[in-house]
């Protein structure tokens, strides 16, 4: 969804820009670097998962079990991402497959024992990683900037 023009020049009006489109003063730019900037704190902090697959562990830990679909819904993945990304972690002997109870077509993903011991030990870090991200805004700018995002997301 764009902004009406006149909507986006009063912004521009406001925040002082010149007329013409500069890339670093865009949404989509600015973000890309904000995420890269997260994405490098996160491999610093947990460099043997991706961020989708700590994803995946993290909302098991939360829920217990789900579909692979339903997992791949509550993470923000597609069919075949959320497939891929399940099929890494059971090889890695970090979430078990199981047929439903009632619909066989359908596989339940869990953590095995070994994905529980190993996000146990990731949630700190995590934590630690979105203090880190956060670090150059204060608790009011923390708390309006992710109240934002979340409209935004």
């Amino acid at each position: 969804m764009t902004a009406p023009v006149g909507k986006l020049k009063l912004v521009e009006a406001e925040a002082g820009a010149d007329e013409g489109y500069r890339l670093h003063e865009q949404v989509g730019f600015i973000l890309r670097k904000a995420n890269q900037r997260h994405i490098a704190i996160f491999a610093k902090h947990i460099g043997d998962l991706t961020p989708p697959q700590f994803a995946a562990l993290a909302r098991l830990a939360e829920i217990g079990e789900a579909s692979q679909n339903q997992l791949g819904a509550m993470v923000a993945m597609d069919a075949a991402t959320i497939k891929g990304v399940i099929d890494r972690l059971k090889a890695r002997g970090l979430v078990t497959l199981a047929a439903h109870s009632e619909d066989r077509r359908r596989l339940v993903v869990s953590l095995s024992d070994q994905g529980k011991a190993m996000i146990e030990r990731l949630l700190p870090l995590a934590e630690r990683i979105t203090v880190e991200t956060l670090e150059p805004l204060n608790a009011r700018e923390t708390a309006t900037f992710l109240k934002l995002l979340a409209r935004l997301a």
